[in-house]
Order: C-alpha cells, then sequence, then structure tokens
C-alpha cells in the first residue's frame, strides 16, 4: 500500500481526533476511560493550531485518504547547552499497517526535521518497558535505548493520557 507522510493541517482534526481514540484504545482504554469526541476536537485543535500551538504532527495518509498513522511531536529547551530537541510524544501506525516500513519512513521524516532546524540537536523520545514489539522496532533501527533518565508524571486532573 502506497501512504504519504505530511504534516497535520486544520482539515484534518477530525481524522486525528478519531486516531487518538484508536491509539488510547491500544494502550488498554475502555470505553469508560475514552473522551467524547467532541472534546477530543477541540484538544486537537488547540494543540495542533492554536496560538501558540503546543505540538505539531506528521499524519500518514493512506491512497483513500484516511489517516492511519501520526507522529506527534514538539520541541523543547534547552536539550544540549542551549540548543534544543525534537521530542517525539507519539509514533502510531495502524495495526493493518504495520511492519511495511512505515514507523521507519516516519522516524527518518523526523530526523530530517531536526536536522533542518538551527540548534536542534538531537531527537528523543520514549517507550513503555513493557512494549517489547516498540523496543525491537528501535532497536532494528539502530536506536539504543538510554537508561540515563527516569521519568516522572504528576497527573493535573485534566483529561488523562
Amino acid at each position: 500500500m502506497t501512504v504519504t507522510i505530511r504534516p497535520a493541517e486544520k482539515r484534518d482534526v477530525p481524522a486525528v481526533a478519531e486516531l487518538i481514540e484508536e491509539i488510547e484504545r491500544f494502550y488498554g482504554a475502555t470505553d469508560t476511560d475514552i473522551q467524547p469526541l467532541d472534546e477530543r476536537r477541540l484538544q486537537v485543535e488547540e494543540a495542533l493550531f492554536g496560538v501558540p500551538p503546543l505540538a505539531s504532527a506528521l499524519l500518514v495518509e493512506d491512497e483513500t485518504g484516511d489517516i492511519v498513522g501520526l507522529a506527534a511531536y514538539s520541541f523543547l529547551w534547552p536539550a544540549a547547552g542551549s540548543s534544543h530537541s525534537l521530542f517525539l510524544k507519539e509514533l502510531y501506525v495502524r495495526d493493518t499497517l504495520r511492519r511495511q516500513g512505515i514507523g521507519a519512513r516516519l522516524m527518518d521524516e523526523l530526523r530530517g526535521l531536526a536536522a533542518a532546524r538551527p540548534g536542534c540537536s538531537r531527537v528523543e523520545w520514549m517507550a513503555d518497558r513493557d512494549n517489547p514489539v516498540a523496543r525491537a522496532f528501535y532497536a532494528s533501527r539502530g536506536f539504543s535505548e538510554s537508561d540515563g533518565k527516569i521519568v516522572y508524571r504528576l497527573d493535573t486532573g485534566a483529561a488523562s493520557e
């Protein structure tokens, strides 16, 4: 299957909001955990197209125009010294399209975005320790795990991840 990888546009908000539900279910969410679609749409629009936007996303579009994957990212500062980094928050490809090189293409696109941005010294991301498939994917691309950081999380009471 041929897919196109492109930056998210405002017209994609409804499709991204629907894909977010699929991602949540991938991580084990149930019907009672899923935000209502209208809330998700508002949050996606604010995150990607608010002033200022909170994040950016590359979308995977299939031959029929359906959004079947995404890479959501932000630039963070500081990284090394006074440089900044591209932080990948979510990499997702629909199950039926996995193992076809789409995730690798997304990672290459992200690497290219980071390399083209002056002052961006690295790309960083996290994977769950209990997700051996994701960890194997990253290892197959030649990426090594870093054991130098411990992730902390404080819930604010807003819609959960």
